[in-house]
């Protein structure tokens, strides 16, 4: 059987290692997937063609329409990125009846219930485990390997980036700006890292993870995305303290309200496994209710990670190139017309502790009118630290535990608080998640 001819758009860091696991591995795949693969075609306006194995084997041009109109190619692998010209190119690939492979988490939070339509009609798979978590099988570990689950709830540490700052903060005592611009110069974060640090890439894959676990339409745009800018030093020396670590969590809830659906900095127990996940390593850890907690961990990023998750996408076309159109694995783990329309929950309707850190006057009733403040929004005290003045100073730092709360309650507290005289500046406010069991 002739070998299934791929086209490769790109030939950044993960085409080029697409293209060298496909041909290093070339054996071993064909044994798994049945039938040769191999890339025939590839576009790339520039590329460094030291260290790409095969690249003799590739008629490569710089125009990636004319890879997606090539009659001899079956399946597309689209690594450009970005949502345009991506977007055209996978449309004009299914409208040419091929497969596609993306690594594009941005697409397709953003246009893949365009996509994935215009896929069924075609009778043609478009497979994304790459988008999400890099290396990690997280979406075939929740749309098939748990498909027997209600799945309860996803939380996960998705972007490696900000994980690295999280982690460098806590283990050196150093401040964000500072690690952020080595993680610029290890090439961890980009010259403009708004995607990572802000949370929109890690939105972008818990639009996905959210829609593939509870069966809903992908909804980018009320997912709730708070960064990491405003943590401080004090804030992760606080958290050790009390016995809880800062990440940068993804976190979707199916309620009886609504869907939660939230990115933000999140204080989680020491003792959990994912509080330990540490660098720029992902993980995720999903709750279903039969199964109970699993922890799925690995390379978030990196050429080789994301190619082993593309790859697999491509393997998984290859052995199902035969089959029904209409019996494959839905792209969204349930039948299109079994999506639901359960609402996405508004921020302020979430349910969570807190934790508060405010600069307040030393001197006597502030601790009490802030608790009073606090009481009448109806927010129970878990634990109170007042730190010591330093030496002069008349302020000192005041941190509180909350106990669970609707977030409009909160908001409303903080307003009253910042507002008291003996409050300076703003609150630092973190959301506190125990993911247990």
């Amino acid at each position: 059987m002739n070998p299934v001819k791929v086209g490769l758009l790109g030939l950044g860091t993960v085409g080029g290692g697409t293209l060298n696991v496909l041909t290093r591995n070339a054996q071993e795949i064909a044994r798994r997937a049945g039938r040769g693969i191999q890339i025939t075609h590839a576009a790339a306006k520039f590329y460094d063609p030291a260290g790409l194995l095969g690249l003799d084997q590739v008629e490569v041009c710089d125009d990636a329409f004319a890879v997606v109109d090539n009659p001899e190619v079956e399946i597309i692998i689209e690594l450009i990125g970005g949502y345009s010209p991506a977007r055209e190119l996978v449309l004009k690939a299914i409208e040419n009846g091929k497969h596609v492979v993306t690594a594009n988490k941005a697409l397709i939070a953003m246009h893949g219930n365009e996509i994935f339509e215009a896929a069924q009609k075609q009778g043609v798979t478009v497979a994304f485990e790459a988008g999400v978590a890099g290396g990690i099988p997280i979406i075939k570990a929740v749309r098939e390997g748990l498909a027997a689950n209600r799945i309860e709830w996803i939380a996960g540490i998705i972007n490696g980036t900000g994980n690295f700052i999280l982690t460098e903060m806590r283990d050196k005592g150093r401040d964000f700006d500072d690690v952020l611009k080595e993680a610029q110069a290890l090439g961890y974060a980009e010259a403009d890292p708004t995607f990572d640090v802000e949370g929109i890439d890690a939105a972008h894959k818990l639009t996905i993870l959210a829609s593939i676990a509870f069966g809903v339409p992908l909804q980018f745009d009320k997912t709730y995305t708070e960064g990491i800018g405003k943590i401080e030093r004090q804030d992760v020396a606080y958290a050790e303290e009390l016995g809880y670590r800062i990440k940068h969590l993804g976190v979707t809830r199916k309620t009886g309200k609504g869907i939660e659906l939230r990115v933000h900095p999140t204080m989680i127990p020491e003792r959990r496994l994912i509080a330990n996940v540490d660098g720029v390593m992902n993980a995720v850890l999903v709750m279903g209710d039969a199964v109970g907690p699993t922890l799925y961990y690995g390379a978030g990023a990196g050429a080789e990670p994301t190619a082993s998750a593309v790859v697999a996408d491509v393997v998984d076309i290859v052995r199902a190139l035969t089959t029904d159109p209409e019996n494959r694995v839905p792209h969204l783990a349930f039948q299109p017309g079994e999506l639901s329309d359960h609402p996405i929950l508004p921020m302020e309707e979430v349910q969570t502790a807190y934790y508060l850190r405010m600069t307040v006057d030393d001197k006597p009733g502030v601790v009490a009118a802030i608790a009073g403040i606090l009481g009448d929004a109806g927010i129970s005290i878990e634990a109170i630290q007042q730190k010591e003045p330093a030496e002069g100073e008349t302020r000192v730092p005041l941190v509180m535990l909350s106990h669970r709360v609707e977030e409009r309650q909160m908001n409303q507290a903080i307003e009253a608080i910042e507002a008291l005289d003996a409050v300076a500046g703003e609150v630092m406010r973190i959301r506190v998640e125990q993911l247990d069991g």
